[in-house]
């Protein structure tokens, strides 16, 4: 289970990015300048990339299994603890203004919270599979 809990996140990584923003708000947002749209389609192929070896390192890479996990947990979180970084930064914002509105959750940082509780849990639970005798595995 634990595995799974991972994987949902790394394809939420791969193709988030695509999914939420190949669309008017984003890369098809009239006001951004081209500049704006290229750092927004680096982004989304970054987010594929780290998705991209988070499943890898979870499922196909040999070697030290403890080893391969962390790294498959790292690639999945980086995304997303640079999305939470990027919040910080001056004249940042989680919308634009034209598609705000009233009382409006931050969708991003949820998401964010979600997919670092996934992290941890499916973490936590193949290291714990991985720590038991060959046998039961």
């Amino acid at each position: 289970m634990g595995k799974v809990l991972i994987t949902i996140v790394a394809l939420v990584t791969m193709l988030g990015g695509f999914v939420f923003d190949w669309n008017e708000t984003h890369i098809f947002n009239p006001r951004w300048p081209p500049h704006a749209k290229f750092h927004n389609a680096q982004t989304m192929v970054l987010g594929a990339l780290l998705g991209f070896l988070s499943v890898w390192f979870l499922w196909f890479q040999q070697g030290e299994k403890r080893v391969t996990l962390q790294l498959a947990v790292l690639f999945g979180s980086l995304y997303w603890l640079g999305q939470v970084g990027a919040y910080f930064f001056p004249g940042t914002a989680l919308f634009d203004p034209e598609f705000t509105h009233p009382g409006q959750w931050p969708d991003q940082l949820i998401l964010d919270g979600i997919l670092f509780f996934l992290l941890s849990v499916g973490y936590w639970l193949e290291r714990r599979r991985l720590s038991r005798p060959a046998t039961i595995r």
